[in-house]
């Protein structure tokens, strides 16, 4: 264990005060949670890159804390009506294809790393913003009206990704086969 994979537990930890804080009503608290959550998923990478401390751990447990937070706060804010259901749909059905993907694929008994792509960094970076926007509307008594094209833009991102990565699925077992 080491620092950055400190930091990103410390992100999992705040998972549930996020949820508890929405569900109690507490926006404002809610969202300077989220917003701690989110600084530290920045900063938990550029330690361990700055430090060389990269680790298996990390490489594994930064991802998954990432879709944590994201689906947590989704799920909860579209059961608050602070969301579309359907975008909901599309980020929580890509994120079950990804991981039942890579689980097909260890499974298999196939190698690979989960690399983030560019269009996957850009489509969690979306999510954070959409949760976040949301959250600031809440807050200051604004609808979320505003934030349709947001919404339809990190809908087509989510689903780039998914298929880029599903993509990488295909060509990592089909290379092996060959």
């Amino acid at each position: 264990m080491n620092l950055p994979n400190y930091i990103t537990l410390f992100r999992i930890v705040l998972i549930p005060f996020f949820v508890y804080l929405m569900i109690y009503g507490y926006y404002r608290a809610a969202l300077l949670v989220f917003v701690i959550a989110c600084v530290t998923d920045a900063l938990d990478g550029m330690i361990a890159r700055l430090t060389n401390q990269i680790t298996e751990l990390g490489a594994f447990l930064d991802p998954m804390a990432d879709k944590l937070l994201i689906l947590s706060a989704f799920v909860t804010l579209v059961l608050m009506d602070m969301l579309p259901v359907w975008l909901v749909i599309v980020v929580v059905s890509r994120d079950i294809i990804l991981v039942l993907g890579a689980v097909a694929i260890r499974f298999t008994g196939h190698r690979f790393t989960a690399r983030p792509s560019l269009v996957g960094k850009a489509t969690t970076v979306l999510q954070l913003v959409t949760v976040t926007l949301a959250l600031v509307l809440t807050n200051f008594g604004a609808g979320s009206g505003q934030m349709a094209v947001l919404h339809w833009t990190t809908a087509a991102f989510t689903l780039a990704s998914g298929i880029q990565y599903v993509a990488r699925g295909t060509q990592i077992v089909g290379h092996d086969r060959a």
